[in-house]
């Protein structure tokens, strides 16, 4: 009996595991086809939604007999390491470190978060005073040792540790950036001493000078390095068990993803691991579509993030602050709010209306999904009260939408202010709209940009509904909204290449006397990402390092970060690196200080491989009218025509390129809704985004 060949789809996955949604993105080689999948995610053990919702995703691919999935590629965006560092489920943390130095992490900066708020609080030490220990050595600020290291004193604090129970340790040594032979063996040390211990070291985590932060980085990666470690071994396992052999990458806040065993390692990477993954699929989509200049705005179900892009490159910082603990890390410059679909609407002390940021996240939700919650509306509950959302169903109808259940919960915090139900919803809209655009102006206005230079990048399962407003409000030309908004970071994830950065600290002044000292310290680093690159099994042809300087003028507390494009380090790349800073500060703050000295304080490089991307092709013009996509009509409550109004309802599947419709209108998917204003016109393109822009 002759045997039945078995065709095998080649296929790459991106997960993206968010706080209420797990999004899942195929894409399907031969075809270069994309599909997307969208399921609950379970909190207690995102593995649990992860599996499941790609066990449904390829499901969902309609395989006929004969036919099977290899997956070759498997991104992943988790929230596992910022919401461990949110709710403080992290390890038990301890911590050693040079004599005299153990309070750094609780002095930190002696500068108040909030300057004229009395009862402001920091955040929780995540190691605590008598889990810090210290050990005598000491390295001076030129790199030569002053006090050996004690090892008695270090296999001493060793054996306190792991008495009190700890497994997670931070290795904080002053200076060990220049010199860092003291960490090496404390860390070796510490793993006789300690077997299985998460052992974190700043010299590994973060080579740069300004102990405080580079302790909290390390301190942070340490209460990270367990959390992570349980949450991969437990996600490896539930792959393998629905078929899927290729191991996750993740991404990481850079843009750029990792492996999982170097996730492992420095969790600390992974913080802002989903909303890098939207900011560089945007990047992508956006440059393919012939917008350079954007500015992101991914609303979720419990936050928005917000990104500027400049002339298709995403901004970055080398610093940020994450629940009040600073990370020096290189990291996507995203801003955060807690403005999402699941953003609870209370009334504040004052009898005001507020929004957020407690989010009613995926367990229970917002009241009308009808999983429990009965008291605290949302912004999706406005919404659907609305009826800008769907009334009855999501999700293509997977998800039955309670209505009547939302608008009473809204009616009751109506009635603590003398509103009726329909001035409420709006009010809820209008106020997180608000919340939104000052997070925009945050990294634009505030920073020497003009939002109305640059379009709106709308996506996340709430990103689309909310656009349009948004772009109104900050007097933004356009709205770009793509074919998969609420899908976007799982998209993100199949449209970045393999990324890490390397960095040293050499404070330098920036002097031709100066150039052979950086060309060495810029040597040190391309070897370093040399061995990263044979790790990664990247060959010669895809391989790129982009040199770049932190610069400061003397005297200055902090630096910008400087694009260093010279491959070799001379009086004329020098004279070029002062006339960039010069450029930069201007734009920064508004002024060039003339005949000031520049300093150099950190030398970096980013390191990318690049990898097979899914490949996104223009499409003809539809054959048919955009008629033929429309599906409906819905009473919409619309501010801008006094109360409700009839709405033609599209089905975003059957909007081809070139089709064009105005505004008031709603355009309806499986994973999220797009509300068209009243002056408003929206074209399809040949990326089949919506191009809304003012009539």
């Amino acid at each position: 009996m002759a045997s039945t060949a078995v065709t095998q789809r080649q296929v790459r996955i991106g997960v993206d595991s968010g706080g209420t949604f797990t999004d899942i993105c195929i894409y399907d080689v031969a075809e270069g086809s994309i599909h997307v999948w969208k399921v609950s995610s379970t909190p207690a053990d995102p593995s649990i939604g992860i599996a499941d919702g790609i066990a449904q995703g390829i499901a969902s691919l309609g395989l006929g007999t004969g036919e099977s999935v290899n997956v070759t590629y498997l991104g992943h965006g988790t929230t596992v390491a910022t919401n461990a560092l949110i709710v403080g489920s992290g390890a038990a943390t301890g911590m050693i470190t040079t004599a005299g130095f153990r309070d750094i992490i609780e002095l930190r900066r002696q500068k108040r978060d909030g300057l004229y708020d009395v009862q402001t609080e920091k955040p929780r030490i995540l190691a605590l005073r008598n889990q810090r220990l210290e050990v005598n050595e000491r390295v001076l600020f030129d790199g030569s040792i002053m006090t050996p290291l004690d090892e008695e004193e270090v296999r001493a604090a060793a054996r306190r540790l792991r008495e009190d129970g700890i497994r997670a340790i931070a290795v904080c040594c002053l200076f060990s950036y220049l010199e860092p032979r003291h960490e090496q063996r404390i860390k070796a040390i510490l793993a006789e001493e300690i077997p299985g211990a998460f052992i974190s070291v700043s010299h590994e985590v973060n080579p740069e000078f300004r102990e405080y932060e580079r302790f909290s980085t390390t301190v942070v990666n340490a209460y990270l390095g367990p959390i992570m470690q349980r949450y991969l071994q437990r996600l490896q396992p539930r792959l393998e068990a629905i078929g899927i052999a290729a191991h996750p990458h993740l991404t990481q806040s850079n843009g750029g993803v990792i492996s999982a065993d170097t996730a492992q390692q420095f969790p600390a990477r992974t913080v802002l691991s989903g909303p890098a993954a939207g900011v560089m699929g945007a990047t992508t989509i956006g440059t393919l579509s012939g917008f350079d200049n954007i500015i992101t705005f991914d609303m979720g179900g419990t936050s928005t993030d917000v990104s500027l892009i400049s002339d298709g490159r995403p901004q970055m910082a080398n610093e940020s602050v994450v629940h009040g603990y600073p990370l020096k890390l290189p990291m996507l410059d995203i801003h955060a709010v807690g403005a999402g679909g699941g953003s609870i609407a209370s009334i504040d002390a004052g009898g005001l209306l507020q929004v957020g940021p407690q989010s009613a996240a995926a367990d229970p939700g917002p009241i009308c999904y009808g999983l429990g919650n009965e008291d605290n509306p949302t912004v999706t509950d406005a919404n659907v009260v609305l009826q800008v959302l769907n009334p009855t169903h999501l999700l293509n109808g997977r998800l039955p939408i309670d209505q009547a259940k939302a608008k009473k919960a809204i009616a009751r915090l109506g009635e603590r202010i003398g509103m009726d139900v329909m001035s409420v919803a709006q009010g809820i809209i209008s106020v997180v709209v608000s919340n939104m655009a000052k997070a925009i102006r945050v990294i634009s206005v505030e920073r020497g940009y003009d939002p109305r230079d640059y379009t709106l990048f709308g996506f996340g399962g709430a990103g689309p509904i909310h656009a349009s407003r948004l772009a109104r409000a900050l007097d933004m030309p356009r709205v770009v909204i793509p074919k998969h908004p609420g899908i976007m970071c799982a998209i993100g994830l199949l449209l970045t290449d393999l990324r890490t950065n390397f960095s040293t600290s050499r404070l330098m002044h920036l002097e031709e006397s100066s150039t052979g000292a950086m060309e060495a310290a810029f040597t040190d680093l391309e070897q370093r990402a040399g061995a990263w690159f044979t790790h990664e099994k990247i060959s010669p042809d895809n391989r790129v390092m982009v040199r770049s300087v932190d610069l400061r003028y003397g005297g200055q507390g902090y630096e910008l970060n400087i694009p260093c494009p010279a491959r070799v380090i001379d009086a004329a790349a020098v004279e070029a690196l002062k006339k960039t800073f010069a450029a930069y500060h201007q734009q920064m703050y508004g002024y060039i200080a003339e005949g000031e000295p520049i300093h150099l304080t950190t030398l970096r490089l980013e390191v990318i491989g690049r990898v097979p991307k899914a490949d996104l092709k223009p499409l003809d013009n539809a054959a048919t009218p955009v008629s033929a996509a429309l599906q409906g009509e819905r009473q919409v409550w619309l501010p801008e025509m006094g109360g409700f109004t009839l709405c033609p309802v599209y089905d975003r599947e059957r909007l081809g390129p070139g089709h064009c419709l105005s505004g008031p209108a709603i355009i309806e998917q499986m994973d999220s809704t797009t509300l068209i204003l009243p002056g408003q016109n929206a074209t399809i393109d040949s990326y089949l985004n919506i191009i809304i822009e003012e009539a």
